[in-house]
C-alpha cells in the first residue's frame, strides 16, 4: 500500500487470470476499505469490485490489474487487462442469467467508464465514488497490506 504526502492511498494487485481469484480478492478490497475507514462504501465497491474483475479475466487478456485509490474526494477503483474486447451493454430478456455487470457498475457508482490503453489493444475499467473532503488519517483507519498503479468515455450517476 503506498501513502501519499497529500494524504491519498493507492493499492492494486496484480491478479492471476482465474475466475476463482474473485472472491479472494473482493475480500481484500473490502479489509482495504474497512483500514481506510471507508467501511461504509464497501459493499458497493466490492460488488463492483468483483464485476469488473470477472469481466477482465472471463473476456479479457492477461496481465489483469486492479487497483483501488483514495484521496481528496473520490474513491477510485480500476480493472486493466489487455484483450481486445471492449466491455459492452447488452439488450438482455428479463430471464437472462449474465451480462448485467455494467448496468450494476452504473447504478451502484457515481461515475464510471473505459479507458483504452495507449499504444496497445488493453484498457481499463474505471469506477469512481465521491468521498468528504478529508479522509481519515492511517493511525485512525487502522492498517492493511498491497502494492502499486493502472482513465474516455463514461457514464456518470448523479
Amino acid at each position: 500500500m503506498l501513502n501519499m504526502p497529500d494524504g491519498s492511498r493507492r493499492v492494486c494487485w496484480d491478479v492471476p487470470h482465474d475466475l476463482s481469484m474473485v472472491g479472494k480478492t473482493r475480500g481484500m478490497v473490502n479489509e482495504i476499505l474497512t483500514a481506510w475507514a471507508l467501511r461504509h462504501l464497501a459493499d458497493d465497491v466490492v460488488l463492483v469490485a468483483g464485476e469488473l474483475l470477472a469481466n477482465a479475466i472471463t473476456y479479457g487478456e492477461p496481465p489483469v490489474r486492479l487497483t483501488l485509490s483514495a484521496g481528496t474526494g473520490e474513491l477510485h477503483l480500476q480493472v486493466t487487462d489487455h484483450g481486445p474486447e471492449q466491455p459492452r451493454h447488452l439488450h438482455l430478456s428479463l430471464e437472462a442469467v449474465h451480462g448485467r455487470g455494467l448496468t450494476i457498475v452504473e447504478a451502484l457508482a457515481h461515475q464510471s467508464g473505459v479507458t483504452q490503453l495507449p499504444g496497445t489493444q488493453g484498457k481499463t475499467v474505471w469506477a469512481r465514488w465521491r468521498l468528504p473532503p478529508r479522509l481519515p488519517r492511517l493511525s485512525e483507519a487502522g492498517r492493511a497490506g498491497g502494492a502499486g498503479s493502472a482513465g474516455a468515455s463514461r457514464t456518470e450517476r448523479r
